[in-house]
């Protein structure tokens, strides 16, 4: 099959194959899609400026244009021995992956395809199509774990001469991982704060980092439950202007839902606060209160209607990935103004 996996993709980028005419990079890492995608355009050799060589097109085009896709792979280059094809915010719809099945069925031979996508499941066409063919190549892009972080750190830091005391690589290895893009902005900011130092110390993680690696959607998730509108956009603005995906916070606000859903239905005959003690898996200590108050203002039934709320907005942002952002946000902030509303309710 041609796929890698998740451990390989990094070795293969290094020395790609010229014989596969697409390149599908995905997963839920929305930064390490991205610089994958950069890595491989690099080692194609076009010139990524020139508009003759390099052509950018977004998901969505295509999706209301299949065709474009096909006379762009078919279209014989002008100034350079092959064209590359750089298609960003693919989307899982029917339609692109009919295109791209054509493409891997009789390869262009003047091109390579690159489609950058979000988490795809097992089952989806635009996956299912490339790792069938063995003119394409599928390659997964999941959360960095401790050696993948160790080496962002190295990466960055070396490129500024300056090292990291033991403990504050472990704190700021805490603070990682989430999006890649992420992580290697927060590492440049502490690197530019430690300007003239030899070495990067504990005092320096804690005064400048924050945890990239999920806070900000805790925090708009949070915002939302407990009716804080102004503070979970604020949240929400800062997620997607780090580059993260919209359906993170999706996947999240869902997440939560369901289990506040699960200890809603656990409180017959009991409190609150004996709801969330009992809970499994147990509520962080620093939410307890307010996951408390959630429980007492939100009922069954508008739990209910916020989880259907959220899938309907997941489904939204799959057909329209242009919009994902706007379309999440809606979803999220009628959450949060209904959270706003039962916290005014209760106390009156």
């Amino acid at each position: 099959m041609a796929q890698k996996k998740a451990h390989e993709v990094d070795a293969w980028l290094r020395r790609p194959p010229e014989s596969y005419a697409v390149v599908l990079i995905y997963g839920p890492d929305r930064g390490l899609v991205s610089e994958r995608a950069k890595a491989f355009a690099d080692r194609t050799g076009l010139g990524l400026d020139d508009p003759f060589s390099v052509v950018r097109l977004e998901g969505g085009e295509i999706d209301g244009n299949p065709g474009r896709l096909l006379d762009e792979a078919r279209t014989v280059p002008m100034f350079s021995a092959r064209r590359l094809l750089w298609v960003r915010n693919a989307s899982g719809q029917k339609g692109f992956a009919d295109v791209v099945k054509a493409l891997c069925a009789e390869p262009p031979r003047d091109a390579v395809v690159l489609i950058e996508s979000g988490d795809l499941k097992k089952s989806a066409g635009l996956r299912t199509t490339v790792e069938a063919s063995p003119n394409a190549m599928a390659l997964p892009c999941y959360g960095d774990e401790d050696r993948d972080i160790d080496a962002i750190i190295d990466d960055e830091l070396g490129r500024s001469g300056i090292g990291i005391a033991l403990d504050a690589r472990q704190a700021l290895r805490r603070n990682l991982g989430g999006d890649r893009l992420a992580s290697r902005g927060e590492i440049a900011k502490l690197a530019l704060y430690a300007h003239g130092k030899s070495e990067i110390d504990l005092d320096d993680v804690c005064a400048l980092t924050g945890d990239v690696s999920g806070v900000s959607v805790d925090d708009a998730v949070d915002a939302m439950l407990d009716g804080k509108v102004d503070d979970f956009d604020t949240a929400f603005t800062r997620h997607s202007l780090g580059g993260s995906q919209a359906f993170l916070v999706l996947a999240a606000a869902i997440r939560q839902l369901q289990a506040l859903h699960l200890m809603r239905a656990g409180m017959a005959g009991r409190n609150a606060a004996a709801a969330v003690a009992s809970a499994r898996p147990p509520v962080f200590f620093a939410r307890r209160k307010l996951v408390e108050r959630v429980l007492e203002r939100w009922s069954p039934d508008a739990l209910q209607r916020g989880l259907e709320r959220l899938q309907s907005a997941v489904l939204a942002t799959r057909q329209r990935p242009e919009l994902s952002v706007e379309l999440a946000r809606q979803a999220l902030l009628g959450l949060a103004v209904e959270g706003a509303r039962l916290a005014s309710r209760k106390r009156a």
